[in-house]
């Protein structure tokens, strides 16, 4: 540890900081939460109880906001907008207990845009639709389509809000940074999104990987993200790919970085979540998970010096 922090300071004194924020900005944040506004809009604007659909709509926005997800800053992290979006991990099953007392209750009034953004974040977003689309206790008829509309208008109205502040005030707070706003300086913003580029690439590793794989004598696979629409592993791709993205907005080239994301990226193929009761199954995931770390480690000894920069405090710490 000692020699690679030894090693980082050496990088950092012989190169010069090289960042664009206003790439980072103006190419990845800005397209890709206008994305999510759009297959947002798209999916609540569904006039139909029929689940293919609303299930096409639903994967497609969920691609979009794996696009963005990573940036756990400004306008997502206002009024708990991304617990609201995806409220994953869930260890205590929350939000499966409330959707059902609703869908019990079956209470029209629950299902106004002013209720429906007061309930608990548990009950809402991408994780509250997944279980109306693919109901495994869940009990379907009338009610439970229109929740279905009601929680897919919400989280369109919350991708709306977020991109609108995006492009009206927070793209300029970090492009612009000063002492009356969120970052004081130029040092502070690319800190801001490079922690948010390390975050995310450890919340696939520890969270996407870790908690399904669990232990080679147990196992959990029913952990895994998105399983009951069998989006595990094609999340894990969609989150490495936008990191990527992310990365070579801030800085360029990255030839460690690339190449330690592209052995994560080829080891996903290899990889069964629901099989890690095999143990060579689990190997396999271990070495995912490793892979994954192994493109932290990288970024961290090749982007961070290039950035001068270091990780910060993000939202997603102790989640």
């Amino acid at each position: 540890m000692i020699r690679l922090c030894l090693s980082a300071l050496l990088l950092t004194a012989a190169l010069p900081a090289h960042a664009d924020v206003a790439e980072a900005v103006t190419k990845h944040a800005l397209p890709g939460y206008a994305r999510f506004a759009e297959t947002t809009a798209a999916l609540a604007a569904l006039d139909t109880c029929e689940a293919e659909p609303l299930r096409a709509a639903w994967n497609t926005a969920f691609d979009a906001w794996l696009g963005v997800a990573h940036l756990r800053l400004g306008p997502v992290e206002d009024q708990g907008r991304a617990l609201a979006i995806a409220f994953w991990p869930d260890p205590k099953g929350l939000g499966q207990k409330q959707q059902r007392a609703l869908l019990e209750a079956a209470d029209p009034a629950t299902l106004t845009p002013d209720h429906m953004a007061e309930l608990s974040v548990a009950a809402r977003g991408f994780f509250a639709l997944e279980r109306l689309l693919w109901p495994a206790d869940t009990p379907e008829g009338d009610y439970a389509c229109a929740l279905t509309h009601a929680t897919a208008q919400d989280l369109a109205r919350m991708a709306a809000e977020i991109d609108a502040e995006w492009r009206d005030g927070f793209a300029a707070t970090l492009t612009a940074p000063g002492p009356q706003g969120r970052y004081l300086d130029v040092n502070e913003t690319r800190q801001a999104l490079f922690t948010a580029l390390i975050t995310g690439i450890e919340f696939n590793a520890d969270s996407r990987v870790g908690r399904p794989l669990g232990t080679l004598d147990r196992p959990r696979p029913e952990r895994a993200e998105a399983r009951a629409s069998g989006r595990s592993l094609h999340n894990i791709t969609r989150s490495l790919l936008a990191l990527r993205d992310l990365a070579h907005a801030l800085h360029d080239p990255l030839p460690q970085t690339d190449a330690a994301f592209d052995r994560a990226l080829h080891q996903v193929g290899k990889v069964d979540l629901a099989k890690l009761d095999d143990p060579g199954m689990w190997l396999k995931a271990e070495i995912l998970e490793e892979n994954i770390k192994a493109i932290a480690d990288a970024a961290q000894m090749e982007l961070a010096p290039a950035l001068g920069s270091s990780i910060g405090f993000n939202a997603a710490d102790g989640d």
